[in-house]
């Protein structure tokens, strides 16, 4: 990645985390561990918060304005298990979406540092 470019724009800018939500919802309603925690969530919504949440993370020019992330998850029983497989979907979409392995690896320690805020099981 280029200095003064932010991962953000290295990986193509809005269209392009779009994408990689797009298909890492695909991978994670596909789940059967995973899809009962989405039975009654508003996934417009939750996908439109995911774009924020990874667009912030990659340094683009959007601020993260949802719940913060412990209690955006409270009671809702997530495992170490289900975490991992988020963690590993989120790879695997930004992976088939042609996002470089470094920053691949970048988005995902930014995700495990929030491992303590979302299982609480």
């Amino acid at each position: 990645m280029a200095e003064d470019q932010s991962l953000y724009a290295e990986i193509g800018g809005q269209d392009a985390v779009e994408a990689v939500v797009d298909d890492f919802y695909d991978r994670v309603l596909d789940d059967p561990l995973l899809e009962p925690y989405f039975e009654d969530t508003e996934m417009q919504e939750l996908f439109a918060h995911q774009v924020q949440f990874v667009s912030a993370v990659a340094g683009g020019p959007v601020e993260y304005d949802g719940d913060d992330m412990e209690e955006a998850h409270e009671g809702m029983g997530i495992t170490d298990e289900a975490f991992d497989r988020v963690a590993d979907y989120l790879a695997e979409a930004m992976r088939e979406n042609g996002v470089p392995e470094a920053d691949i690896e970048a988005v995902i320690d930014d995700v495990a540092a929030l491992r303590d805020d979302v299982v609480m099981v």
